[in-house]
């Protein structure tokens, strides 16, 4: 479904993803982990299409999205849900219009079709009640819910999700979890997750992959990366992170 090969992208000459290469299985779901900065938010907008890569290719069932561009890329885009890191709500628009959104510009749904998918979505998301409400005016958890139920409204077949868990207490990011899980469950998505929480999210994903200074350190199931020897990997697992990733 998913296959990075080779992927490069470099800021103002500071390469920030140097040769990764990674594959996600249909219907899969994998964590991506590594430490702030390291790419794992630019990987994903790699994904979506929201970045072109400076080399190297990301293909979608075969489809290499750098190849695509304007109306296609568009009209692509439909498949894909990203929940990102801070939700990324319009402000100025109510919970159901948010939620409202991509149908409106992305289908040619009816506003009763498209209040009927808002209500059932808000529903499945814990948020009936909160339609009218502004994202000033809701939590924290609430917003990550808005932006969850938002996502998954135009039934994509990727989910990409950068740190949903991000700014929540820990009861409310084991909600959120539990929440990403279910609807996988239950919608059979394919699947990248950039978290944290561990060992939490392992308990959802099918695979884990480590990014390390721009390429894929390390990826295997989720009793495999917490089994792992590398002193990096086990460095991070650990949460000892306050110092400098020691080597070999």
């Amino acid at each position: 479904m998913i296959r990075l090969e080779d992927l490069h992208k470099s800021f103002s000459g500071i390469g920030v993803l140097r040769g990764v290469s990674l594959q996600v299985k249909k219907g899969e779901i994998v964590a991506l982990i590594g430490r702030s900065g390291f790419g794992k938010s630019v990987l994903l907008k790699h994904v979506s299409g929201l970045m072109q890569p400076d080399r190297g290719h990301v293909l979608i069932d075969g489809k290499d999205m750098c190849c695509l561009k304007g109306r296609v890329l568009r009209r692509f885009s439909i498949h894909f849900g990203f929940v990102f890191q801070r939700g990324a709500l319009f402000d100025y628009m109510t919970v159901f219009d948010n939620v409202a959104f991509p149908l409106r510009k992305k289908t040619r749904l009816s506003e009763k079709q498209i209040r009927e998918k808002v209500h059932h979505e808000l529903y499945m998301v814990g948020m009936t009640g909160a339609e009218h409400k502004y994202p000033a005016e809701i939590s924290g958890g609430m917003i990550k819910r808005t932006a969850l139920a938002r996502a998954l409204i135009t039934e994509p077949e990727i989910m990409l999700f950068d740190e949903p868990t991000t700014g929540l207490d820990p009861i409310i990011a084991h909600a959120m979890l539990n929440l990403i899980d279910s609807c996988h469950k239950n919608l059979q998505f394919t699947g990248i997750l950039v978290t944290h929480q561990i060992p939490r999210a392992f308990e959802i994903v099918d695979k884990v992959a480590m990014l390390h200074e721009g390429t894929i350190l390390t990826e295997g199931s989720p009793q495999e990366i917490l089994l792992a020897k590398d002193p990096i990997v086990k460095q991070f697992i650990s949460g000892d992170i306050e110092g400098p990733i020691q080597y070999h």
